[in-house]
């Protein structure tokens, strides 16, 4: 796979710093998203996942709720019981036939694990397009893409954009968004909607402006008359909470917010309101940076659906082989190792054993991670990955397991091309396990975002 550059993007004038280019990348209605991929003939059909559905519950919550099921009044975090009155299940998905299949939706129970599989496929297309990514949750995340495209015009300047926002003109920037757009898409089988922006918080709104499978442009010098309509709502950082105190003040637009006094602000908000007036104004200089470290390193790798033992065993074996040279790339010791085996059409399995000790040793990997698909011995799989967990980044001296020579790095096999029906060629996806937290401004102390920045979907948990 292939995120480099784009031709013709160039370099940047070394006298000049380029604006940032920075793309915000939010999965639409994701749960639904992996539902429809699970049951293609929910595709166009209102779609609710939600928790409380397991046998005996009576009492749950809207986790996602797809657009067409938006449109009956079904919203994130709405209890199960309100859900359903303004939208019946469909016949047959309940005890109680609902009257008109046109007001019925289809129900699911949340699968966290489909849905962690799915996002590993999405989060390998962006860390494989970015150098730089910052994982706010299992569904949304930064790009810093700065060295990687432009703000430059393609060829003359002629050719108008075709994305939403403000851009007229098609920008090397446009072309590679709908690159990683289209990656996503073919990759992992769901839709995103992108934002760039030269700033995080511009290219946030960006995405929110015109879902779903939206692409919206907003170029540098044009943050600012992009975001003056908009209601104060739809600033970053702005809660149901902020919006009633601003509009307390005759503040209804994020216009009116760049237009205001900071001060008034800053008596009202607190340091908060200044950054608000920057925001509003287009002024956001934070950096895109990565989360912490991550909490593993795996590869995983899809297959035609397949029970030969050899096959399964060499793709194995160069996958134990990538993970142990991309831990030692990072200096990193392993505790935990580990295997995915995902057999027809979506039954995810994984073991793993502990060791005694953090080790660096690419050939314990391997022994160990084939050792545990012996248990998948006879039976079909179209996913295999290996993982290490439990990290160690301890800048110190580890004896190693088996004798390996940490000096002599032996070469790594390579697993023949596989085709998982939805690209082609080889597909290598990284499930790098980073601990995505939310946005520093716009998160309380349980790291969960606070009511009305949840639009497509309720917090379930960590990505693990």
């Amino acid at each position: 796979m292939d995120g480099g550059t784009l031709p013709g993007a160039g370099e940047p004038d070394d006298a000049d710093e380029p604006d940032r280019i920075v793309f915000h990348v939010d999965m639409d209605c994701f749960y639904a998203s992996c539902e429809r991929l699970r049951e293609p003939e929910l595709r166009g059909e209102p779609v609710v996942v939600g928790m409380g559905y397991e046998p005996g519950e009576t009492v749950g919550a809207v986790a996602t709720a797809s657009y067409e099921a938006r449109a009956f009044g079904v919203e994130s975090a709405m209890p199960i019981s309100e859900a359903v009155e303004h939208l019946p299940r469909r016949a047959g998905e309940d005890a109680t036939d609902a009257p008109d299949e046109d007001e019925t939706g289809h129900y699911r129970p949340v699968d966290m694990e489909w849905y962690e599989t799915v996002a590993a496929d999405v989060k390998a297309v962006l860390h494989d397009c970015a150098d730089v990514v910052r994982e706010v949750s299992i569904d949304e995340a930064y790009l810093d893409v700065t060295d990687r495209t432009a703000w430059d015009a393609v060829d003359d300047g002629s050719a108008s954009s075709g994305a939403a926002g403000p851009s007229e003109t098609r920008t090397l920037a446009e072309g590679y968004a709908r690159h990683v757009k289209e990656r996503i898409e073919r990759e992992a089988g769901v839709p995103a909607s992108v934002g760039v922006a030269p700033n995080m918080s511009a290219a946030k709104v960006a995405s929110d402006a015109d879902k779903p499978d939206g692409l919206v442009v907003v170029p540098p010098g044009s943050v600012e008359a992009f975001l003056a309509p908009l209601p104060t709502a739809a600033l970053h950082g702005v809660g149901p909470v902020t919006e009633r105190a601003f509009s307390a003040l005759d503040i209804e637009t994020a216009g009116d917010v760049a237009a205001a006094d900071p001060e008034t602000l800053a008596d009202e908000f607190g340091e908060r309101g200044r950054e608000l007036y920057r925001r509003a104004r287009g002024d956001d200089d934070r950096e895109v940076t990565p989360q912490g470290r991550p909490k593993s390193l795996s590869r995983e790798s899809s297959l035609p659906a397949t029970a030969d033992q050899e096959r399964k065993r060499e793709t194995v074996s160069a996958l134990s082989a990538d993970v142990a040279r991309r831990a030692r790339e990072r200096g990193c010791l392993y505790r935990t190792i580990g295997i995915k085996a995902v057999r027809p059409p979506f039954d995810v399995n994984t073991r793993a054993r502990s060791l005694s000790g953090p080790v660096d040793d690419p050939d314990l990997v391997e022994t160990v991670a084939l050792d545990l698909l012996d248990e998948f011995d006879d039976e079909a799989v179209r996913k295999l990955g290996v993982r290490v967990s439990n990290l160690d980044f301890a800048d110190s001296d580890q004896a190693t397991l088996a004798g390996f020579d940490s000096e002599d790095e032996r070469p790594r096999a390579e697993p023949g091309p596989v085709d998982d029906g939805r690209g082609d060629g080889e597909r290598l996806t990284d499930w790098l396990g980073a601990e995505p937290t939310a946005e520093d401004d716009s998160a309380d102390r349980t790291g969960r975002r606070p009511p009305g920045l949840e639009e497509d979907q309720a917090s379930l948990g960590d990505w693990e």
